[in-house]
């Protein structure tokens, strides 16, 4: 216990003295709500976006009245399904729910320099994902910026089930943990092991896809980390 403390406070220590902060401003600062939130907002509007581009279904419910049919979808959650192909709900909801995981970790000062292991700090910090993720679904789904509000899911009640309410943050959590796994004891040897910088860049991004969106929307490359070295310094 105490040698792990140790590496951590010296991990801790040396990101503190790549951003010009000391350990104690680096463990004491709070949550970025702000950039947190506009991240949020750019991953929904880029999923409204792309609904309103290939879904024409959600174009053609644009033209009723907004307040009334709003509320009107957004009450008509029914059993489970939601007549989604699996794939939708049960490998694009969860990426969802693990980007929007994301977004949190990489926002909060304590939590996005864990890596995975069986630590109580790296699960606590997930957790908070999880609520996250869970706030960002609900509103995804029932929101006033939600998939009932723009385009009218849940109008007719067989298109409306609680599968995504669960399956994006709790799946979506598996995911995100996965893919901190994968860094720890897959990625990160490959980069010890293997020189070639195209071969580390790939095995960063298309290992951890979540971690790499969440990444572009903060604008940094699809494979940083705040816990290792770039891979072109």
């Amino acid at each position: 216990m105490l040698v792990g403390r140790f590496l951590s406070i010296a991990a801790l220590a040396g990101f503190g003295a790549l951003s010009g902060q000391t350990t104690e401003e680096l463990e004491g600062r709070g949550f970025d709500w702000k950039p947190a939130l506009r991240q949020s907002a750019m991953f929904l509007g880029i999923q409204h976006g792309f609904r309103l581009w290939t879904e024409p279904g959600t174009r053609e419910h644009l033209r009723g009245p907004f307040v009334k049919d709003y509320f009107h979808s957004a009450r008509g959650v029914r059993g489970w399904g939601d007549g989604d192909p699996p794939i939708v709900n049960y490998v694009g909801h969860p990426m969802m729910g693990a980007v929007a995981g994301n977004i949190q970790v990489q926002n909060d000062p304590r939590g996005r320099t864990k890596t995975f292991s069986l630590s109580s700090g790296y699960w606590k910090s997930r957790m908070k994902a999880l609520a996250w993720s869970t706030a960002y679904s609900v509103q995804f789904e029932l929101g006033p910026a939600s998939e009932a509000s723009i385009g009218n899911v849940g109008f007719d009640r067989r298109s409306a089930g609680a599968v995504d309410l669960v399956v994006t943050p709790v799946l979506g959590l598996a995911w995100q943990t996965t893919e901190d796994a994968l860094d720890r004891y897959v990625v990160a040897p490959v980069e010890g092991a293997i020189e070639n910088r195209a071969v580390r860049l790939l095995a960063r991004s298309m290992l951890n896809p979540s971690r790499a969106f969440a990444n572009l929307l903060r604008g940094k490359v699809p494979w940083y980390r705040d816990y290792r070295a770039g891979l072109f310094r």
